[in-house]
C-alpha cells in the first residue's frame, strides 16, 4: 500500500507559503479502497436512496457544460501531459480516492472536493507554474498530488464490477460536477483523510499554519471504522534502526522504554510533542519514521518490544471519508456532509473556466 504522509508535508508547506491561492495537496493519505480492502470487512452501510428521475435532465445538462473544458496532467512514468476532460478527471478521482461501494452521498461530497482540489491547483498554476509539472496543473503522482484513475486503470481496478461501479460513481460525479468548495470567493483547501481518531484535528495542530475552517469537528462515527486501531511491533534491533534512521545522530539509551515518549497531545488526540532518545520531535515526525497510520497513537513496552497503538488513519483534516459514509447512511446530504466538516465554507456553482 502507498504511504501518502509525503503529501501532507508537502501541503503542510503550502499553506505556510500561502499564496493568494495557495496550492491543495490532496489531504488523505491512503485510498479509503486499499483499506477497505486491507481490512477484509465488509464495513459499508446501504446506499442513500437514488436522486429523483426529474433531476436527471437538469444534471446531465449542467454537467455536460465541463465534457469540453479539461486539465491537464502529467503522467509520472511517462513525462507526458494528457488533456483530461473535468468531468473524466473527477470521475477517475473519486473512483480512486473512495469506494464506489460508498453511499451515493458519500460519493458526491467526494466529488465536490475532488474538483475543488483540481479547480484550486488549476488556478494556482495559471498564476504561479511550477516548472517540475511542464505545463501541467498537477500531476498523477500520489506522493504528491490527488489520486486519478484513468478509464482504462479503473477497469482493472474494478474487474468485473467495473461497469456496476463506473456507472454509480458517474451519475454522483454528474450530479454535483457544476459545484466546488469556496471560502472567501476562492476554492478552499478541501482536505481529507480515511477516519479520524473520532474528531478531526486542525491544520494548525497537523501542519503549523492556521485554516479558519480546518478545524476540529465531531466525528465519533469514525469509531466503529474498520481497523480504526492498529499496533504496530516493533523489536529492539527494529526501532532502533528506524529511528537512527529517521533522526541521523540520535542518542538512544539503554533502556529501550525511554526510547519514545508522548509529552503532549491535542484534544483531538494526535500527538503533538514526543521525546525520541535525546531530542523533542513531533507526532507526525514519529508517525513518518515509524510509518504509523496516524500520528494519534500511543507507545507501551511490554515484554521486551516497543507496542505503537494509533487510531484513525490519515491526518486527520477535513473530512473523514468513513465519516462521510456514516453519515450519508444516516441520512445526510452531500451538503450536509461538506458543511460539517468544512464549516464556514461556501458550496459554489461553478461555470466553466475562463
Amino acid at each position: 500500500m502507498k504511504n501518502y504522509f509525503a503529501a501532507a508535508l508537502f501541503m503542510a508547506a503550502s499553506i505556510a507559503a500561502a499564496p493568494a491561492v495557495p496550492v491543495y495537496i490532496a489531504g488523505r493519505e491512503q485510498p479509503a479502497a486499499a483499506v477497505s480492502e486491507e481490512s477484509g470487512e465488509a464495513a459499508v452501510k446501504p446506499s442513500a436512496p437514488e436522486a429523483p428521475t426529474e433531476n436527471v435532465t437538469e444534471t446531465a445538462s449542467a454537467a455536460a457544460e465541463f465534457t469540453d473544458e479539461s486539465y491537464k496532467v502529467l503522467d509520472a512514468a511517462t513525462g507526458e501531459v494528457m488533456e483530461v476532460a473535468v468531468r473524466d478527471y473527477v470521475i477517475g478521482a473519486v473512483c480512486a480516492e473512495m469506494p464506489a461501494a460508498f453511499p451515493e452521498e458519500a460519493l458526491k461530497a467526494q466529488a465536490v472536493a475532488a474538483h475543488t482540489y483540481a479547480e484550486r491547483q488549476r488556478r494556482r498554476e495559471r498564476s504561479s507554474p511550477t516548472a517540475e509539472l511542464k505545463g501541467a496543473d498537477f500531476s498523477n503522482d500520489t506522493s504528491k498530488y490527488q489520486g486519478y484513475f484513468t478509464r482504462e486503470q479503473t477497469e482493472k481496478f474494478y474487474g468485473d464490477k467495473f461497469q456496476e461501479n463506473y456507472a454509480k460513481v458517474t451519475a454522483a460525479v454528474d450530479d454535483v460536477l457544476p459545484y466546488i468548495l469556496t471560502y472567501k470567493d476562492e476554492p478552499a483547501i478541501a482536505a481529507f483523510h480515511s477516519m479520524s481518531s473520532g474528531k478531526t484535528e486542525s491544520a494548525e495542530n497537523a501542519w503549523g499554519t492556521a485554516v479558519d475552517y480546518l478545524v476540529p469537528v465531531d466525528s465519533s462515527c469514525d469509531i466503529s471504522a474498520p481497523k480504526y486501531t492498529d499496533q504496530k511491533h516493533f523489536n529492539r534491533e527494529s526501532l532502533k534502526y528506524a529511528l537512527e534512521t529517521a533522526f541521523p545522530g540520535i542518542v538512544l539509551g539503554e533502556d529501550m522504554a525511554e526510547w519514545v515518549k508522548v509529552l503532549g497531545t491535542s484534544d483531538s488526540g494526535t500527538v503533538l510533542k514526543a521525546q525520541a532518545g535525546d531530542r523533542e520531535v513531533t507526532g507526525n515526525e514519529l508517525r513518518s519514521a515509524l510509518a504509523l497510520r496516524s500520528a494519534c497513537f500511543e507507545v507501551s513496552y511490554p515484554e521486551g518490544e516497543a507496542v505503537f497503538t494509533t487510531r484513525g488513519y490519515g491526518h486527520g483534516v477535513g473530512m473523514s471519508q468513513y465519516g462521510a459514509e456514516s453519515m450519508a447512511a444516516d441520512g445526510s446530504s452531500w451538503q450536509d456532509i461538506l458543511k460539517h466538516y468544512y464549516p464556514g465554507c461556501e458550496i459554489t456553482e461553478q461555470k466553466k473556466s475562463l
